[in-house]
């Protein structure tokens, strides 16, 4: 059965940090591309950062030089660590192997995902 169980999710103030956890079994995690979508209320889901395979990283522009996402191979896990946190940061979290924007501005995953963590920083 495959698996992605999302931790680290909570509240934290303006300016400061979280580190997610996305945690993978029953498929070859360390073949997989990972990455971090998020989707805040009236918003469109946002692409936040992926790694490959081989360790490449893509950020999106609205959190390059804050968050830094990285695997672990051998505990079949990803971490993103999210630094310098901002209100407009606020949204849930989803781990994924794969996914796009829909039409409506929703996130559409496909492969393998999670349920999501909820990241909430006030000001």
């Amino acid at each position: 059965e495959v698996q992605l169980v999302e931790s680290g999710g909570g509240s934290v103030q303006a300016g400061g940090s979280l580190r997610l956890s996305c945690t993978a079994s029953g498929f070859t995690f360390d073949a997989s591309r990972m990455g971090w979508y998020r989707q805040a209320p009236g918003n469109e889901c946002e692409l936040v950062s992926t790694i490959s395979s081989d360790g490449n990283t893509y950020y999106s522009e609205s959190v390059k030089g804050r968050f830094t996402l990285s695997r672990d191979d051998a505990k079949n896990t990803v971490y993103l660590q999210m630094s310098s946190l901002k209100p407009e940061d606020t949204a849930v979290y989803y781990c994924a192997s794969h996914g796009t924007i829909g039409r409506d501005g929703t996130c559409i995953f496909w492969g393998y995902w999670g349920q999501g963590t909820q990241v909430t920083v006030s000001s």
